[in-house]
């Protein structure tokens, strides 16, 4: 039983060192990369919008999206980009982030020629690999809140991809705490998604 006991304290403390170190890795290595100040942001053709769902599990706005889609459409309309693919979930009928975005992007002045729609851009991961293998495209603006930017950041300097990413406006301190959590966890996931586990990606790109 001791020995049992042991060995779980030793992974359990060989897990969160991980966790730590991957965290301090991604986000030490991708800061350069990050831009919170539109005019200092590079201007890029394309800028890649990482999707959410426009309302939370409680049916009000998220703001994560509201804000992620404002940062969006600034970029468009004072021209540091002059196209946005719009990367998200659409893993049913009833739900598709990339629609949702099309629209709340579109009210913010934006026309829909300026848009792509990638209807399986389910992780991030996705979302960055298919913008380069779908899409062709290999220079590009990251646009999310900034700690999502991060790992989107080191996924796509590792795939090859000359990337900047532009942070929306934060949400208060507090809002989503599972949000925060559930990324500290993702990067690590990242780190081995990019050199070890390398999933498969859809070939394709159909509204479901």
């Amino acid at each position: 039983m001791k020995r049992l006991v042991k060995i779980f304290v030793g992974v359990s403390f060989g897990s969160i060192v991980f966790v730590l170190l991957c965290n301090m890795w991604v986000v030490m290595t991708t800061r350069s990369q990050s831009y919170f100040s539109v005019k200092k942001l590079p201007t890029n053709e394309v800028g890649l919008v990482l999707g959410t769902s426009k309302a939370t599990s409680d049916g009000k706005e998220n703001l994560f999206f509201k804000y992620r889609m404002e940062a969006a459409a600034r970029l468009f309309n004072e021209g540091k980009v002059k196209y946005l693919i719009l990367s998200g979930n659409n893993d049913s009928k009833y739900y598709n982030e990339p629609l949702d975005m099309q629209k709340a992007i579109m009210a913010l002045g934006v026309p829909r020629s300026a848009m792509q729609l990638d209807y399986a851009g389910y992780r991030t991961f996705d979302s960055v690999i298919r913008c380069k293998g779908i899409f062709n495209e290999d220079n590009i603006t990251i646009v999310s809140q900034d700690f999502q930017n991060a790992r989107a950041l080191y996924i796509a300097k590792n795939e090859g991809i000359n990337a900047v990413a532009f942070a929306a406006q934060d949400v208060p301190a507090g809002y989503s705490v599972r949000t925060l959590v559930r990324e500290y966890l993702a990067r690590p996931k990242a780190v081995l998604d990019v050199h070890f586990y390398r999933p498969p990606t859809l070939p394709h790109n159909k509204m479901r």
